[in-house]
């Protein structure tokens, strides 16, 4: 086989362009049957041929095997002489200048697990800090309670005919209209906002947790507070020098703070 299609018939396979046809050409495999007589070692020694290239080339061309040695003849005993079994043909190896140096095989990067202790894990987990309550009386205790009970049932309002027109928000509106039937509180109407669903007087405009808000924007409006029944919330103008200032004030006067 020529030059050319020896390249020709190698650039066919899987793998293999033309750069790699040349290089194996040129590294003394001349034809396909030196190919097929190569071991991996010996395609691996070319260069941009890697071990998995070097097994593609020899499924793809199919390896030659040595053929098997006649068996011998039966003696004059009668018995059956056993056939022996070929040796497996080892390549020689390689001879390397002095200059170059073997192949090595390619490295396997370790990849170290890193295990994580039980300590380190709740080091991480920062400490939880109990939000102070106020000191509220039990009547106030009671009526805050009763507040959240009636949140719970209370129903979300919203306008007449809500879900009739798409460009009516879903917000409340009081229903007007001589003909409208929410107005006239008619049977299977949506419920209407009225007095009777408001909280009990005493615990009104206070804070879920019973404190009343005051909204502060210095460090000297912390100073009017009483720690025991309000709790501050810093503006939102406020700047994070000056709110870490607040900060660390609160802390001192033992004053919560709603949003830190």
């Amino acid at each position: 086989m020529s030059k050319q299609d020896v390249i020709d018939t190698l650039t066919k396979l899987k793998g293999i362009g033309t750069a790699k046809a040349q290089a194996l050409y040129d590294a003394g495999f001349s034809s396909i049957e030196s190919i097929q007589k190569a071991s991996i070692d010996d395609l691996m020694s070319v260069e941009g041929i890697s071990e998995t290239i070097a097994t593609s080339i020899q499924d793809q061309l199919g390896k030659k095997k040595p053929s098997k040695p006649a068996a011998k003849k039966s003696t004059g005993s009668g018995q059956p002489s056993k056939t022996e079994k070929p040796e497996k043909i080892s390549s020689p190896p390689k001879k390397t200048t002095p200059d170059e140096e073997p192949p090595s095989p390619p490295k396997k990067k370790q990849e170290k697990d890193e295990i994580v202790t039980e300590e380190e894990i709740i080091e991480e987990i920062p400490e939880y800090e109990v939000k102070k309550k106020p000191a509220l009386p039990k009547d106030l205790q009671e009526k805050i309670r009763i507040r959240t009970q009636i949140k719970k049932r209370t129903p979300t309002f919203l306008r007449e005919e809500w879900f009739r027109y798409k460009r009516l928000a879903k917000n409340w509106r009081r229903p007007d209209g001589l003909h409208s039937k929410m107005r006239m509180n008619m049977k299977y109407r949506p419920n209407k906002v009225r007095v009777g669903f408001r909280g009990p007087r005493q615990a009104r405009g206070l804070h879920p947790s019973g404190f009343e808000e005051v909204i502060v924007y210095t460090v000297k409006d912390l100073e009017s507070i009483d720690a025991d029944t309000q709790a501050a919330r810093i503006g939102g103008t406020v700047g994070s020098k000056k709110r870490q200032a607040i900060i660390e004030k609160a802390k001192e006067r033992d004053i919560r703070l709603l949003n830190k």
